[in-house]
């Protein structure tokens, strides 16, 4: 552009200024800031401080991602057009997507009449200037590109070598250098208390939220547990001493406080408990039977009321808002002491089918799971000694790193060993028979609270289908376990 055109008069313009997290020497937003505005107080340009447009850490790989730089573009086709030049301190801050430049620079100078300057890359009038300019972007967006592709790569090669980088979860803290996170005992505590309540006490994740929010206690970025919160503790392998990024898994090399068995247990129970999408949490519910009954009729869960008078009952709610006749409705002690004769009966003999879960996609084996680890363990055995060989490792890493794989080795070659020798998995019927008693054990002992028989009745039962007309409950049963 020829400044010598504006040196008669003023005119208006605009600064975009952006900081990328790329480049460690990149000016402060301050410095461009400074910068900018004594080449515009040099060259008579006015700019208002409504049309300082600053952007922080955002990448210019993408102009949609940049509100500053919308918030300008939007700006600068008003009519008339707010400000004539648009200063940057480099076209990189402009954009660093060639495609993406080239068409915003013709739009604000075809349609809006404006130009955008580089302060810091003046560039000679002419065709050769157009030429320059485009290489100057060129390179920018290569390095951009090439930036981002080798952050991938010492990523991926720091995952592959267990290296840490991730945020530690709870339980944990960063300290630095590479170095394995250490345990904090009083959130390592919180995450024991969460682990031991919902494999040995069943309590619902939501129950386990509340109560950990009742105690005042807060996540780490000092919000309050939600069910979320206590799922992602409950499957998140750190804290059994694995890394995972990316889809690559590593042993990790920080100390760890839950044991592998427990952890296993978490696991377990999560794959058997059905939980349909529609059905609400047992911690939110009025009554641990909430949501189980359906009508007959319509097909729509029978609500609880506690409040009328002094017989409880559940009624279908389509029943209430009137859009049927029949009311389905059946008395609260009734319906316990019918479910409780249901299930005596089957403990002593009745027949009985049972609905099988159908996964998405069909789970592994314990054995599977030991073969595909062990078959993980030879890829990245290799991978150490390439390491090595490319001169990635020093012998005394490759040592270490190749010892610590044959301890792994060594330890899944065990438990394969163990898991061939395991008996053959028990009746299906038969080990729903366990749970039934289980179940049956717990709703009828008053001292166990509903958020607890409501977990494991759900563990069983489906469904119950009330039939006011010919005063029946059709109890549908389901689980996990497929048949042999």
């Amino acid at each position: 552009m020829n400044m010598a055109a504006f040196l008669d008069e003023y005119t208006d313009g605009a600064l975009y200024i952006r900081v990328s997290t790329d480049k460690q020497e990149e000016l402060s937003p301050d410095a461009q800031k400074r910068l900018l505005l004594d080449y515009a107080k040099k060259h008579k340009i006015l700019i208002k401080d409504e049309h300082i447009f600053i952007e922080n850490g955002i990448s210019g790989r993408n102009a949609r991602k940049r509100p500053e730089f919308q918030k300008m573009i939007s700006l600068a086709k008003s009519k008339p057009a707010p400000f004539q030049v648009i200063l940057v301190w480099k076209f990189s801050r402009f954009a660093r997507n060639q495609e993406e430049s080239i068409v915003y620079k013709s739009m604000l100078k075809k349609q809006c009449g404006i130009e955008v300057v580089s302060t810091s890359e003046p560039l000679i009038e002419g065709p050769f200037g157009s030429l320059i300019e485009r290489i100057i972007e060129w390179m920018d967006e290569y390095y951009s590109i090439n930036l981002s592709g080798e952050t991938s790569r010492g990523m991926t090669e720091k995952a592959l070598r267990g290296g840490y980088q991730c945020t530690p979860p709870l339980g944990y803290k960063a300290v630095g250098n590479g170095d394995p996170f250490l345990v904090i005992p009083e959130e390592a505590k919180l995450v024991s208390y969460i682990f031991d309540q919902y494999c040995h006490y069943h309590k619902d994740p939501t129950a386990i939220a509340r109560q950990i929010n009742d105690m005042g206690i807060r996540t780490k970025r000092g919000s309050q547990f939600e069910r979320r919160n206590i799922m992602y503790i409950l499957q998140n392998k750190f804290y059994i001493g694995k890394l995972e990024w990316n889809g690559i898994a590593a042993e990790g090399r920080h100390e760890t406080f839950i044991d592998q068995d427990l952890f296993q247990a978490a696991q377990r129970r999560i794959a058997e408990t059905y939980s349909p999408s529609k059905r609400r949490s047992v911690s939110t519910c009025k009554h641990w039977l909430s949501g189980l009954v359906k009508c007959s009729i319509c097909g729509a869960s029978l609500s609880y009321d506690r409040n009328a008078g002094k017989y409880p009952y559940f009624v279908c709610y389509r029943y209430a808002k009137g859009f049927h006749k029949g009311s389905s409705a059946i008395g609260e002690k009734r319906l316990i002491r019918s479910v409780e004769e249901y299930l005596n009966k089957l403990l002593n003999g009745q027949d009985f089918t049972l609905s099988y879960i159908e996964r998405n996609a069909p789970e592994l084996t314990a054995q599977d799971q030991c073969k595909k680890e062990l078959d993980n363990l030879a890829v990245r055995e290799k991978r150490i000694k390439m390491a090595y060989e490319t001169g990635v490792d020093t012998l005394e890493e490759y040592k270490e790193n190749k010892e610590r794989l044959l301890q792994e080795k060594e330890r899944l070659e065990k438990q394969f060993a163990q898991l061939q020798e395991a008996p053959a998995a028990p009746d299906a019927k038969e080990e729903f028979l366990k749970k039934v008693r289980t179940v049956y054990d717990i709703i009828g002992n008053p001292e166990i609270e509903n958020d607890t028989k409501g977990v494991f009745i759900r563990s069983i039962v489906e469904e119950i289908i009330y039939d006011k007309e010919k005063d029946t409950l059709t109890f549908r049963l389901y689980s996990p376990q497929k048949p042999a």
